[in-house]
């Protein structure tokens, strides 16, 4: 894949989040807006935009009311729209430029803006529920604004983002790429992650298996396969451990270029516990709220252990202990809670999901999990050896 597709967008490109139902009174307009890039513009400016986006919504729905707004094509920019939940909208609007493929890539933004929903459904819930839970908004603006600047730190270059081709998206992003495997080899691979998955003991766990940054067995519903398959290639493959850099090709360009750490795009981000968020709601009436956010998608967070294991300390600490809390994602087809426990060996990657409703004892049960795990060693190193085998 050609590196030159990148769109390169220097200036022109707004993105925002805002939610209908909130700042229908005079006075109270700022409380719609949930995100907003970039967050140094004006609060004038912001509103124009949201507002301007709102009539679009609006006017389309007189001729599809069935239907959601998904683009406008204006004389100068590219307004895309994404409803991500209810009344919950995600825009992007791009400066035009010359690029053949400017057309394009209007698919390309629409499937960034949902891979960023999906992401962040895996990690923090529904927008919907996080704003019922502190109706003020500011946990929500939190966690979009860490969230979201993480994700596009992949994207940036100083103030620069390298937006992906409608070409480099339809191929990579979004879609899951597989290890070709025969049928022979995919029954002996099946019978390996089902004893692997059988060291939960009797709680039922789920697993994903990926060889370099191919995936080769999956338990998990298509959704929750793409979206545990993204995160593991932009932050869990061997590739992206070792160069701190996303597999996806089309990202190249950029990191390469300057490798952008998220404390420059990020305020109060650092090392140690500050890989929490500690910032505060600047919403009119809210400035002395502050919130702990956990950023699943800042670099260089994970690393792996002499035994095998990946570990990190984005969610911190277990309560009353130095111990780094072990990951969680919430599935969206069972819609349960799920530990996250990594596991590789050379090239092999394991993904462990176990429903942390079965686990009373916690992180403890989670370490007899780990602990069964590197008794069955040698599975590992068969399964290794397979696919080995057959990539070669």
């Amino acid at each position: 894949m050609g590196l030159s597709s990148v769109t390169t967008v220097s200036e022109g490109i707004q993105f925002c989040i805002f939610d209908l139902r909130r700042g229908q009174h005079e006075g109270e307009e700022l409380d719609k807006i949930l995100f907003f890039f970039p967050a140094d513009l004006p609060f004038s400016t912001q509103l124009s935009v949201i507002g301007l986006s709102e009539g679009l919504i609006t006017f389309t729905r007189i001729f599809s009311p069935e239907a959601a707004c998904e683009v406008i094509e204006a004389e100068r920019h590219s307004h895309v729209f994404y409803q991500a939940e209810p009344d919950i909208w995600m825009v992007m609007i791009v400066e035009k430029n010359k690029d053949a493929e400017a057309i394009w890539r209007i698919d390309a933004l629409q499937r960034v803006l949902k891979e960023v929903h999906s992401l962040f459904l895996m990690f923090h819930g529904s927008v919907r529920a996080l704003l019922e839970k502190e109706p003020g908004g500011g946990l929500t603006r939190n966690h979009l604004y860490s969230f979201i600047m993480d994700y596009l730190s992949d994207f940036l270059v100083g103030k620069k983002l390298h937006l992906p081709s409608f070409r480099d998206c339809l191929k990579e992003s979004g879609t899951v790429q597989m290890l070709t495997v025969g049928r022979e080899a995919a029954i002996e691979v099946q019978s390996l992650v089902k004893a692997l998955e059988s060291c939960a003991g009797n709680t039922a766990c789920n697993s994903l298996v990926l060889f370099q940054d191919l995936l080769v067995s999956t338990t998990l519903s298509p959704d929750d396969t793409v979206k545990l398959f993204t995160y593991a290639v932009l932050r869990l493959t061997p590739r992206a451990l070792s160069s701190g850099l996303s597999s996806w090709s089309y990202l190249h360009k950029g990191n390469t270029a300057s490798h952008v750490t998220s404390g420059s795009i990020l305020p109060n981000s650092g090392s140690g516990s500050e890989q929490f968020n500690v910032s505060s709601d600047t919403s009119p009436g809210r400035q002395d709220q502050r919130y702990h956010v956990p950023r699943p998608l800042q670099r260089d967070k994970w690393s792996k252990k002499k035994d095998g294991f990946l570990v990190t300390d984005i969610w911190g600490a277990e309560v009353g202990s130095l111990i780094s809390a072990t990951p969680t994602v919430w599935l969206q087809h069972t819609e349960e809670r799920m530990y996250l426990c990594v596991y590789q060996q050379k090239n092999l990657t394991i993904i462990l999901l176990i429903p942390v409703s079965f686990m009373v004892n916690g992180e403890q049960g989670i370490s007899l999990v780990k602990q069964q795990v590197l008794e069955n060693v040698s599975i590992l190193s068969l399964l290794c050896c397979i696919l080995v085998h057959i990539f070669c």
